[in-house]
């Protein structure tokens, strides 16, 4: 008997990764706006400090761009050009799948109703799922960064689970962040697989995953079958 009747999963850097490098589209958005390049990507990633709390995802980037001018004596430069050419420089369909993803969910079907629960907005995340061609391997579908609230809030997962006519407590949910993918699960009231974009950061598991206390601790998606199974 499968041990769960819901299994939902993340998209980004749980079922795909972006086949684009952060240098590339960081560049980008230099080239597209025109203007001298300073910093690197890792600072804007450091400069956003969490997905966008708002629809506005150009002033998302700005701000973060806004942070990484201040840090290299650059005030006054057109920070909106660069989000602009951020957002331009992105292909959405530069998706690959990350490995054991397809069997993953293919195992998820095999066992239960199996949904998508995404933080990114339809108009991004569809073109992502055409280009994997699994636009209709779901049976619920949830672009929570269309809604009000998104994870870690419990609002997409319960939307998804409504969908899914599932209870939260005989469902899965798959991600790679312990902050909005497992807690979002235990607040919910889902059980929640966490699997990490790097191998040894799951083997590593420190006081952090303990801290989040996620059902399963895979290091690749290609174990997630064990899970069906009755397995650790």
């Amino acid at each position: 008997m499968a041990p769960f009747d819901a299994i939902l999963f993340d998209l980004d850097n749980t079922l795909c990764t972006n086949d684009q490098s952060g240098e590339t589209i960081y560049a980008g958005a230099f080239d597209a706006a025109g203007i001298d390049r300073f910093g690197e990507p890792s600072d804007l990633w450091t400069a956003l400090d969490g997905p966008p709390d708002h629809d506005d995802h150009e002033a998302y980037l700005a701000d973060g761009f806004e942070r990484v001018a201040a840090k290299h004596d650059r005030e006054g430069v057109d920070v909106r050009a660069l989000a602009r050419g951020f957002v331009q420089t992105v292909d959405y369909s530069a998706v690959s799948f990350r490995p054991g993803a397809e069997g993953a969910l293919a195992a998820a079907r095999d066992h239960a109703r199996v949904g998508l629960v995404t933080n990114g907005p339809e108009r991004r995340q569809s073109v992502k799922l055409d280009a994997l061609g699994i636009a209709d391997a779901f049976d619920a579908v949830v672009f929570a960064g269309d809604m009000p609230r998104r994870k870690p809030h419990p609002d997409p997962f319960d939307r998804a689970l409504d969908a899914l006519d599932a209870e939260a407590d005989a469902s899965l949910h798959v991600g790679d962040s312990l902050e909005f993918d497992v807690d979002g699960a235990h607040r919910a009231g889902l059980d929640a697989a966490w699997c990490p974009v790097e191998a040894e950061v799951a083997d590593a598991a420190g006081p952090d995953a303990e801290s989040y206390a996620p059902a399963y601790v895979l290091r690749s998606l290609s174990e997630f079958s064990a899970i069906l199974d009755g397995g650790p």
